[in-house]
């Protein structure tokens, strides 16, 4: 059976007694493979070792679920302040090399990849970012507009060849498409809301 996986940002671990969201995405992770709901997770502390994990874990098997848990802006994953963009998609990137090898191990245009992060979504580089990813890994993608925490609100998922249809203005507090500033915190009444605990797409 191909693999449900999930990667999270092993350095947000605060300070002294005060936990940080680390602690927090351990704990999912921990509850979601208890459940049945993912096979694998693991922390990473830069993208080189998320990515080089996720192309060689349990090589001779598909991958049909990647989760990304961890921090993000407009058009950006970041594990601490290593930052993941549409800009490594080009061969010229220096984790191209992993993207290219995870592509060849999606099951194909149903493969999901899940970032459960902030605001990933918005504004004009959250639909660039969403469009190329699934044209580059030809499966779907999705993502967030809003701040998310244990409500995950904006959430959308984009299939391969589709443009992005949600507005860009949504989840957006301060500043322009073009030039976010500020998101807004995700609600119980702001569209496309989930809380952590759901481990599917509606």
């Amino acid at each position: 059976m191909s693999l449900r996986l999930m990667i999270y940002d092993d350095t947000c671990r605060g300070r002294g007694l005060r936990p940080g969201l680390t602690h927090s995405w351990v704990s999912g992770a921990l509850m979601y493979r208890a459940l049945g709901w993912l096979d694998l997770a693991q922390g990473a502390t830069s993208w080189e070792q998320a990515l080089g994990w996720l192309a060689s874990v349990e090589p001779t098997r598909e991958i049909s679920e990647i989760q990304f848990w961890g921090h993000g802006k407009w058009g950006q994953a970041m594990i601490d302040r290593n930052v993941l963009d549409a800009g490594a998609l080009e061969p010229s990137h220096t984790l191209h090399t992993h993207l290219a090898a995870i592509r060849e191990r999606l099951v194909g245009p149903h493969a999901l990849w899940w970032f459960r992060t902030c605001e990933t979504f918005g504004a004009e580089a959250g639909h660039d970012f969403a469009q190329r990813w699934t044209s580059f890994f030809n499966c779907r993608a999705a993502g967030h507009t809003f701040i998310i925490g244990p409500l995950q609100s904006g959430l959308h998922c984009l299939a391969p060849g589709e443009r992005p249809n949600w507005p860009l203005t949504e989840g957006l507090a301060k500043g322009t498409p073009a030039q976010p500033l500020e998101a807004l915190w995700s609600s119980s009444k702001a569209p496309n809301t989930i809380t952590c605990l759901q481990s599917r797409l509606p």
